[in-house]
């Protein structure tokens, strides 16, 4: 996949980092004042839990998902997205190293 790039944005330069440094990821805003995430998803499968509702656009690599309400796993490679309703929690397992970009969505 090409490179993402964003322009004019504010970079909060500490880094989130869940499931013991598996999972690595930096907030930015947007001129909007829209946040979003970039980070990296180590091998591994892990949890997450939502505040906001959530679009993840997988941009390297994949993410297989089990998203609330659906039964299976599903697979995302780089250029697809899914998303994730607000105040839920999801699945995800990735067999290599992955990127992304989280678009959080205000009500």
């Amino acid at each position: 996949m090409s490179q993402v790039e964003f322009e004019n944005v504010k970079l909060v330069a500490k880094a989130n980092v869940y499931h013991g440094g598996r999972v690595i990821s930096y907030a930015f805003y947007l001129p909007d004042g829209s946040r979003k995430t970039a980070g990296v998803i180590f091998p591994g499968e892990y949890e997450f839990g939502t505040g906001d509702r959530e679009i993840m656009e997988v941009t390297a690599g994949a993410l297989t998902a089990l998203l609330p309400d659906k039964g299976e796993w599903e697979t995302f490679a780089a250029g697809a997205s899914f998303e994730v309703e607000a105040h839920s929690s999801f699945k995800c397992k990735s067999n290599d190293v992955s990127e992304y970009v989280c678009s959080y969505v205000k009500p």
